[in-house]
């Protein structure tokens, strides 16, 4: 298993070329995911013209299913009867990737960075991603790392019992990313129950509150927040980047 070391060492390795320009972080709180959405799009516009600078936003979501570009929507277990009275709606979107959950104390975090500006290609990108998601779980003291051919972050990725604490999905328009990663903190792990998580029957989802043993947490935005500090100083850090932390 690829300890948070050895994952960092190697994002940091292959950005070695990286500019040295500063990414923003923004913490917005819990928000709408068509709110998200938007604010993204125009943020790729405006990075793709050079009138920002790379944007790190740093937020949670109400309870909502996210289909990517070509997903099987056959991955959602609920009925739409089921997921109208829980009020759970379904989105479908241009990030790659399969069904996903997003929801309450769950930290999602959406890069808007100009690839070509930071001499990066796309794969080194996830990795610097991936290294992020790691650090961030070990900063709380508990260990994940990579799985090969399943981007994201997974607890015991190469053991008896693998467990997905973290999801990664991205899309790349003019140069510019946008989707990111979503990282469990004290979601409720039922809620996974609608899906086969990414898109993999019989997955198991996990969260930082779980792997620490507490297995009567509720979802928290303060810890989300605290998750979202972590998470934007490891991934300045992965990309080689000065960090501005926006309130």
């Amino acid at each position: 298993m690829r300890g948070v070391e050895a994952t960092l060492s190697e994002s940091r390795t292959i950005l070695a070329n990286a500019s040295g320009d500063p990414i923003e972080a923004t913490w917005l709180g819990r928000l709408d995911y068509h709110a998200a959405h938007a604010l993204q799009k125009r943020l790729v516009d405006q990075r793709a013209s050079g009138r920002i600078d790379d944007q790190l936003l740093l937020l949670e979501h109400p309870a909502v299913l996210t289909l990517g570009k070509h997903s099987d929507p056959g991955h959602i277990l609920a009925t739409t009867d089921e997921l109208a009275r829980r009020g759970i709606p379904i989105e479908r979107i241009e990030r790659g990737g399969e069904v996903t959950y997003h929801g309450p104390g769950q930290l999602v975090a959406y890069p808007i960075v100009r690839l070509h500006d930071r001499g990066v290609l796309l794969r080194p990108f996830v990795r610097a991603l991936e290294a992020a998601l790691v650090e961030t779980c070990a900063a709380f003291g508990v260990a994940a790392a990579r799985r090969d051919g399943q981007p994201g972050c997974w607890c015991d990725p190469d053991g008896a019992d693998p467990r997905k604490i973290g999801a990664l999905g991205l899309r790349v328009e003019r140069g510019v990313s946008y989707h990111g990663i979503a990282l469990n903190v004290t979601v409720d792990l039922r809620d996974f129950d609608l899906i086969d998580a990414c898109g993999m029957p019989g997955v198991r989802s996990t969260s930082i509150a779980r792997e620490l043993g507490d297995h009567d947490a509720r979802p928290s935005t303060a810890s989300v927040e605290r998750a979202a500090r972590v998470f934007a100083s490891a991934f300045a850090t992965a990309i080689d980047a000065p960090l501005n932390v926006m309130s």
